[in-house]
């Protein structure tokens, strides 16, 4: 674990040197759990809209978008269940006077009864070698199978006292568990206790009388708000989506772990109507897509998993999430869940409002199942540092820093770089970048020797450095580095555009999500 909290402080201090994420207010000594995102930040984030985007709307004819209002009638959150059951459990710690989640205390101690698994594992393997069955092992070794139950146990426990909301019971667990506080070791635990997660304001004066008002705590509402507004306008046809990337607030209580958890955050949203019935089907349907979509990014397969949920949420009949291999360990970067008929009922009525779908094959309306994908764009930004993060030692026995970050992700395309500032080299670099910068985000650098510059852009993730020389002049080719193998190939400056269309360009991972 000190590994890997090592690994978060130097993402955390690489990510505010190279530009992609900022202590929010920091001349004021910041903000809480609150970050601005940089100028190579705010690229790579909407490169990962847009890939997301592409992939779920573009791809998708039965797909459409949708950009609703973060302020929604008070009646919205009384309908979806948020004003009564938006609740966190949560417990002190009396001695370190740190607040948690009682739940997220329960889940890491089994996620260490995990660890003690795959201790035992890599033990056999070591012992065993090349003979080694992996998967016989774990169905046959004592001593596994006795974390197993207990693992199995401690989760059937805790979906039962979740679901009766028995926080007596939830402590008890927790103290039974000899669970202690992660900074002081302390066990002098308070009781759990609810904790709402939205923020209220008021809009309009008080003089006018002011009405009570949420920022919405996720983006999901606009869309079932707007399901008959898009059906109608777009004569849509089960099973079709909608689609929104957005801003959400939670009044988070234990906001940390960098942008992993935090009070503002941005989702990426799309609701899946389906006909009743058909619900499950398109669930595991949605859950295939949307792993694939996180394996066309080419990461290490072996960072996510899926976790289905140990309690499942009020108006769900099936869930899970995708989770990846953050730095504190496996955590949900993406969940899929199966909401039923649960929020266009309500919606329903509260509002009075008829929302079904006429279906002429069946000659009846009704209101349609949902499927959800949402995904929190923090936390896969997250992923992608983790991921592209690596401190490389060299043949020559020299270091870089450098993100490996997917190229159509990249911040900055190609950087372009004259050998010298005189001898015409600058003037021929800004050629260059006036032909490229209509298709890529491209960097104009001159500045300390070549060797460093190509330093500073493998510390971005720049996957392409064009270098201008003396050469150029006479026969106009450059040379192109490659920042993964750091590979250095004369080319046409003709050809530099093509080049870059084929490495940088989303259209090969969109490729393989829908092969």
């Amino acid at each position: 674990m000190a590994q890997k909290d090592d690994t978060l402080k130097k993402i955390i201090s690489h990510s505010k040197e190279y530009g992609f994420i900022f202590p929010s207010s920091e001349i004021y000594d910041g903000l809480s759990a609150t970050y601005d995102y940089g100028q190579n930040g705010v690229e790579l984030k909407n490169n990962i809209k847009e890939y997301w985007w592409k992939a779920m709307v573009q791809m998708h004819e039965n797909i459409v978008g949708l950009d609703s209002a973060i302020f929604m009638h008070p009646t919205t959150w009384k309908a979806s269940g948020h004003v009564d059951a938006f609740n966190d459990p949560m417990i002190d710690n009396k001695d370190s006077k740190k607040r948690y989640r009682a739940d997220v205390l329960v889940e890491e101690h089994i996620e260490k009864i995990r660890g003690k698994i795959q201790k035992e594992v890599k033990k056999a393997a070591k012992k065993f070698g090349g003979s080694f069955e992996e998967a016989m092992f774990i169905k046959t070794n004592p001593r596994v199978l006795k974390y197993q139950d207990q693992i199995k146990s401690i989760e059937e426990r805790l979906k039962k006292l979740l679901t009766e909301e028995d926080l007596k019971g939830v402590k008890q667990l927790i103290e039974e568990l000899g669970i202690a506080d992660p900074v002081s070791g302390s066990k002098n635990w308070t009781d759990v206790r609810q904790f709402n997660l939205m923020f209220a304001t008021e809009l309009g004066s008080l003089a006018d009388g002011a009405n009570k008002v949420y920022l919405r705590p996720e983006t999901a509402q606009g869309i079932f708000v707007n399901f008959l507004n898009v059906q109608k306008t777009g004569r849509k046809k089960l099973p079709f989506g909608i689609a929104q990337i957005g801003k959400a607030f939670r009044n988070e209580i234990i906001a940390r772990q960098f942008i992993f958890r935090m009070r503002e955050f941005e989702q990426m949203e799309m609701q899946f109507f389906v006909k009743p019935g058909s619900e499950l089907e398109w669930y595991d349907y949605w859950k295939n897509l949307r792993i694939n979509w996180h394996k066309a990014l080419g990461f290490n397969e072996d960072h996510y998993r899926f976790h289905d949920h140990i309690k499942l949420a009020h108006y769900a009949n099936a869930a899970a999430d995708i989770e990846y291999d953050y730095p504190m360990g496996f955590k949900e970067l993406e969940g899929i869940h199966s909401r039923t008929d649960f929020d266009l009922k309500a919606h329903e009525e509260h509002s009075g409002k008829k929302l079904q779908f006429f279906d002429p094959e069946e000659n009846k309306s009704y209101i349609p199942y949902v499927i959800e994908t949402s995904i929190g764009l923090d936390r896969m930004f997250l992923a992608v540092l983790t991921e592209a993060y690596e401190e490389e030692k060299l043949e020559d026995g020299s270091e870089r820093t450098v993100m490996r970050i997917p190229s159509f992700l990249a911040p900055v395309k190609a950087a372009v770089m004259p050998l010298t500032k005189k001898d015409g080299l600058p003037e021929k670099a800004r050629e260059i970048i006036n032909q490229l910068k209509f298709d890529f985000n491209c960097e104009y650098d001159e500045k300390d020797s070549i060797g460093k510059r190509y330093r500073r852009q493998d510390a971005v993730g720049t996957p392409y450095c064009v270098t201008v020389d003396h050469q150029t002049l006479e026969d106009n080719s450059v040379t192109i580095r490659e920042r993964d193998t750091m590979k250095q190939d004369r080319v046409s400056i003709e050809n530099i555009e093509q080049i870059l269309i084929q490495k940088t360009s989303l259209k090969n991972a969109l490729k393989q999500i829908s092969a």
